[in-house]
């Protein structure tokens, strides 16, 4: 009779497995310093790209900033490369989210050879910051992050009623404000004093117009006053939806608590599996018939 023995894998293939482990195993004490690791070289990554936007820094630290740049590509490049090497299917890594944001922090470097000035597309390579997530996904967070996704859908509706609403309201006003104030004031259009309205509802107020009539200036306090219960509204409307899905959850908790209470004591004798239901004649393990 024919015998199923497993293959015996390659150097190779063990090779691979143990890569595949330090990169994507994160739950292992290897795989979590390597997430940390990663995460600290993006972030250096990072402050080098923004240090290269200060004249000042960039002046006197050019080559020193230059030389950060090429090892920071070179170190994404070969993990950019080992990912591909362990993936089981390497061409859903490539075309996957993260894949094409690997690979677009890593080729303006490379294209700065060939094309001048392209490594100012280096800038790119921010968006590995969004590998935190990978990082710490942790079940609190990702429960957290599906109830505000959750919320902000339920409540999309209503925050567009809302925004539109405040978009008239921009409207009107700030065509009142041209007529009222005029081109002699600063209110040369419509479309300015619109956004004279919108920046006093936000209170930004950036001062570059400001109204010199009795009437304009009344119709800016109100505006002023108006901002802050406009921006309290869809924080209310979101808050809303977010207390419905924490309530629903505890409630949820609520149920498998009871469901566990439902539990009895009783062992299976065939596999020794207890925590059945009361109601249980079976076990749900091995299906051996509880009270024999």
């Amino acid at each position: 009779m024919p015998h199923n023995y497993d293959t015996p894998k390659s150097k190779l293939d063990l090779f691979r497995q143990k890569i595949y482990i330090v990169i994507y195993g994160v739950n292992t004490p290897s795989g979590k310093a390597f997430d940390v690791g990663l995460l600290i070289a993006i972030l250096l990554s990072v402050f080098t790209i923004m240090a290269e936007t200060v004249e000042g820094i960039d002046h006197i630290y050019h080559k020193e900033l230059t030389v950060l740049e090429w090892i920071f590509t070179i170190i994404f490049t070969l993990e950019y490369a080992l990912r591909i090497f362990v993936s089981k299917k390497p061409l859903k890594y490539i075309f996957s989210f993260y894949g094409i944001i690997d690979l677009l922090s890593i080729m303006p470097m490379f294209l700065s050879v060939f094309i001048k000035g392209s490594h100012i597309l280096s800038s790119l390579r921010i968006l590995r910051l969004l590998r935190l997530f990978r990082v710490f996904r942790l079940m609190e967070f990702m429960q957290e992050s599906s109830r505000l996704k959750v919320a902000l859908m339920a409540s999309r509706a209503k925050i567009l009623v809302f925004l539109y609403t405040v978009l008239i309201i921009a409207i009107l006003i700030g065509t009142l404000m041209y007529y009222i104030e005029g081109p002699a004031n600063g209110f040369t259009s419509i479309p300015k004093s619109v956004f004279y309205t919108i920046v006093t509802l936000t209170t930004v107020g950036y001062g570059d117009m400001v109204p010199t009539t009795a009437l304009g200036q009344f119709l800016s306090m109100v505006l002023m006053v108006t901002g802050y219960g406009i921006i309290a509204v869809p924080t209310g409307i979101v808050g809303v939806e977010i207390a419905k899905e924490v309530g629903k959850s505890i409630s949820e908790e609520k149920q498998k608590h009871k469901e566990h209470n439902k539990l009895n004591g009783i062992v299976c004798a065939h596999c020794n599996k207890e925590g059945h239901r009361d109601d249980a004649e079976y076990c749900y393990k091995c299906g051996h018939y509880l009270n024999a």
